[in-house]
């Protein structure tokens, strides 16, 4: 059976006391759920640290929100290596969401490129993919989830081995709109079926998330679908009470 993975980003909010009371309130809480669930954090680059040394006796993972594609050193200022994460004790990194595809202008190809140099470090990729609202009203959903989970099966098909997928359908992201399990199921299932016309035992094991405006009150039916295991929390993992809430929901229907 695949694990439930709960990952919570919490993009770019909070302050140094503000993480301090959102952690301690998360280890009060989640440490007998962290038995059946893995449950990670991704806080701003600038608190990884911080983050880091508060999750040393605890079985929550430390993941960064984005990563460089760039694999060695060098001039590329403001960038962050995958290498430097690790060296300060993250094991996941998101690599590809949608505020960065289209918000910054990440293509497919580099999307790749930061999942396989990722990997190189030893770092788990959580690979995000979804539609615009748009893409969807005009049938071309698929034809765009497909592509971008092509870009990186052209590096290796091997990158997906131990990687992450999030699928996070761009119109349900802090909009409130959440996709209905049986639409979210439909595509989560599609995404194992696309990987596994070149991997069986891949798409099997692979771990699909959903992230889209996922709250305490419908998560225990997402997570209940056969092919969603676990989901990537954006607002909702700001809060103690509604990410534990969350978390739950993924050990009891995991």
């Amino acid at each position: 059976m695949r694990r439930p993975l709960v990952a919570g980003n919490w993009k770019m909010n909070g302050n140094s006391e503000s993480i301090r009371v959102l952690l301690a309130g998360l280890e009060n809480t989640l440490a007998e759920i962290c038995q059946s669930v893995d449950v990670a954090v991704c806080p701003p680059h600038v608190y990884l640290d911080q983050v880091g040394r508060s999750l040393q006796d605890s079985e929550m993972i430390l993941g960064a929100q984005d990563v460089s594609r760039h694999v060695e050193d060098g001039a590329y200022t403001g960038e962050c290596s995958a290498n430097m994460l690790k060296d300060i004790g993250c094991s996941m990194v998101i690599v590809g969401h949608s505020e960065r595809r289209h918000g910054l202008g990440e293509t497919n190809d580099w999307v790749a490129e930061k999942v396989v140099a990722a990997r190189k470090a030893g770092l788990t990729p959580i690979l995000c993919v979804g539609e615009l609202l748009e893409e969807r009203e005009t049938g071309r959903m698929q034809s765009v989830i497909e592509g971008q989970l092509q870009a990186v099966i052209d590096l290796g098909m091997e990158n997906f081995e131990g990687t992450v997928i999030a699928y996070e359908p761009v119109w349900a992201i802090g909009t409130g709109k959440t996709a209905s399990p049986e639409q979210a199921q439909e595509v989560h299932a599609m995404i194992r079926a696309y990987l596994a016309g070149f991997s069986q035992g891949i798409a099997q094991d692979i771990r699909i998330l959903y992230g889209g405006s996922v709250k305490p009150d419908n998560a225990g039916t997402l997570f209940a679908m056969q092919d969603i295991d676990g989901g990537l929390i954006g607002g909702a993992s700001l809060s103690a009470d509604d990410f534990t809430a969350i978390c739950q929901a993924a050990c009891q229907d995991g």
